[in-house]
């Protein structure tokens, strides 16, 4: 089923409609340039390299990364792998009494630094 169309035509005697008679501006196929000046800029890129302190099994002194503070850092000493295969290495030997001082000596552990003020890691030497 179609439906009719219905035209409306209103009174619009009462409204003001204003009649251009005015042209739009004519088009210019120029490119104006002088209006925007554009240079390319390459953005620079700085690089900053910070070395970590070397760390060494005693205690030195360091600046801490965390707080700034010149400090000589707490030592923390933890069995690795080397310090298990000493021990193994002594036990197969026959040496089994001695298989405790890998665990007892501190050569055969790593040295990790701490800051004593934040608790910081500040860095571990393998030794």
């Amino acid at each position: 089923m179609k439906m009719p169309l219905v035209q409306h035509q209103g009174d619009l005697s009462g409204v003001d409609i204003a009649e251009t008679t005015q042209n739009p501006p004519p088009y210019n196929n120029q490119m104006q340039t002088d209006l925007y000046h554009v240079v390319p800029t390459v953005p620079t890129q700085q690089f900053i390299t910070v070395q970590a302190p070397q760390m060494g099994p005693k205690p030195a002194r360091y600046t801490c990364p965390s707080c700034k503070a010149s400090i000589t850092p707490r030592v923390e000493y933890v069995s690795a792998t080397k310090t298990h295969l000493c021990a193994l290495l002594l036990c197969c030997l026959c040496c089994w009494p001695c298989a405790c001082i890998p665990y007892c000596g501190k050569s055969c552990r790593n040295a990790t630094h701490y800051c004593p003020n934040c608790n910081a890691y500040i860095g571990s030497y393998i030794g």
